[in-house]
């Protein structure tokens, strides 16, 4: 059965708070309904294809996540049925089932909190130039993809267009206070190590991830998506081989078949082939399946 792709969500009557490159979040009551659409982005750029299956896939592996870190730290989701839901939503099922949440509002931290545990993406730039990642100094001669000797927070502001900026933890300090970012770090490398070792019992390597926190009622809580291919980086453990890039469970073969075809990165961004969609598809679906062993 073909899935039918969803680029943006309509519900009248609902009140939008925001387009993010992918999600819609909407204000219900004094909680907030996000949307994971099946738009993808690259280079900074929306794509005008979808990906077939990509909203369900971050929003049920995210509600996976939620559920294996109960008891760790305290978490915005409420529900994903829409049977659940406020009545009105209801009518909205075929946009909704499957991907969105009903979450608590929380007032976000506006910090990215990056936890590292092996050397790719900007961090092996940056080890390239400084011998350091956000200000940590790392031992010399690592190869990119490495596993560092532990794994290390790295933070990073939050950009609302573009790229985020890595930051050092002092700086982030300076920006939310030393204590509220010790609590942030000390979470961040709690979840990623208890997440990292689940993933390598399930053949996955987990080299780096992001979380956003934010406050609800004066409670420290985990929010938006949750160990995702959008928010993480997941290697197939049987083929890793440090040395250069991996082959991993996310948008890389969007970026490759972009490089393929010297795009300039500046809009209008080119649609995707249906194969390049659905071979990216089918990414996300295999890290879905095997994390969690159901199929989507």
């Amino acid at each position: 059965m073909k899935s039918e792709v969803i680029l943006e969500t309509n519900l009248p009557g609902v009140q939008l708070l925001s387009r993010g490159k992918v999600r819609d979040n909407y204000v219900v009551g004094e909680d907030l309904l996000i949307v994971a659409t099946d738009r993808i982005s690259a280079f900074d750029y929306i794509l005008p294809t979808g990906i077939p299956d990509k909203g369900r896939v971050l929003t049920q592996l995210s509600i996976f996540w939620f559920d294996f870190l109960r008891g760790v730290v305290p978490t915005h989701f409420l529900t994903a049925s829409v049977d659940e839901y406020p009545s009105p939503l209801r009518a909205y099922r075929d946009q909704l089932e499957g991907r969105s949440m009903l979450v608590r509002r929380a007032k976000m931290i506006d910090i990215e909190c990056v936890a590292r545990g092996y050397l790719s993406g900007s961090g092996w730039k940056e080890y390239r130039a400084a011998s350091s990642v956000c200000g940590i100094p790392l031992p010399a001669g690592l190869k990119e993809s490495d596993r560092l000797p532990e794994p290390i927070f790295t933070p990073a502001t939050k950009a609302t267009t573009g790229h985020d900026e890595n930051i050092s933890f002092e700086t982030a300090a300076g920006l939310i206070g030393s204590e509220l970012a010790g609590r942030l770090r000390d979470l961040t490398l709690g979840i990623y190590s208890r997440a990292a070792r689940y993933a390598e019992s399930r053949g996955i390597i987990l080299a780096d991830t992001k979380f956003e926190f934010g406050f609800v009622d004066g409670q420290l809580t985990l929010a938006d998506e949750v160990l995702t291919p959008d928010s993480s980086r997941f290697w197939p453990q049987a083929t890793y081989q440090p040395g250069g890039a991996q082959p991993s469970y996310d948008k890389q073969y969007v970026r490759d078949y972009l490089e393929s075809i010297h795009w300039n990165k500046q809009p209008p961004a080119p649609p995707l082939p249906e194969d390049v969609a659905l071979h990216t598809s089918g990414k996300y679906k295999e890290a879905y399946r095997v994390l969690t062993g159901r199929s989507l």
